[in-house]
């Protein structure tokens, strides 16, 4: 297993070298390239990715701790069963990424764009998802309780058998996607009921 501790990469392009099963802790990679890297089963620990390129890479099975990947991109990646636990991954883009099985555990979704994406199932609860992209997401029978939903693109949704009570839903526009099926609290129900000009007394 190869280990990579306390290291800063610049501008290094990875892409195709073979990280499969090694781990990598506190270490800072600025604007690399893993394009088709194979990083299977990869572990990642208080590490901090900005502006990196995965397209095509292969992390299946891999597991992320406590790590940051900003502004990152995920197009067409494989992320079968990859596991990522309180990670920030704020403004990346996952076009195209292969996520079924996918665990996430907390963290700050915020700002990525997830359109389209199998999310359905998944146990999303408290993940922060500010202003993220979720159009046509599968996010039937997901947990997203005590989420933060602010100002989410939620565009034709799937939510049937959803659980959204106490997640945060301002700025969500509630007659783009449709409801059937979602548990809704008494506040979000009151919203859903605004939107549509009901008067609440």
């Amino acid at each position: 297993m190869d280990l990579y501790c306390d290291r800063q990469y610049i501008d290094v392009d990875f892409s195709h070298v073979e990280f499969s099963e090694g781990e990598l802790r506190n270490c800072t990679f600025t604007r690399c390239r893993f394009r088709s890297a194979y990083m299977e089963e990869v572990w990642t620990s208080g590490c901090q990715f900005i502006d990196c390129d995965f397209t095509g890479a292969s992390l299946n099975a891999s597991l992320h701790t406590s790590s940051a990947f900003t502004n990152c991109r995920f197009n067409g990646a494989n992320l079968f069963v990859a596991k990522f636990e309180e990670c920030k991954m704020v403004g990346s883009d996952f076009t195209e990424a292969y996520m079924d099985g996918i665990t996430i555990l907390g963290g700050d979704w915020s700002y990525t764009n997830l359109r389209f994406r199998n999310l359905s199932r998944q146990t999303l609860r408290n993940v922060r998802f500010v202003e993220a992209d979720l159009y046509e997401c599968n996010l039937e029978k997901a947990n997203l309780r005590d989420a933060d939903l602010t100002r989410a693109h939620l565009g034709k949704v799937k939510l049937s058998g959803a659980d959204l009570r106490g997640a945060v839903m301002d700025g969500v526009d509630f007659k783009s996607f449709d409801i059937k099926g979602a548990r809704l609290d008494e506040f979000q129900a009151v919203a859903f009921a605004r939107s549509y000009g009901a008067k609440i007394d």
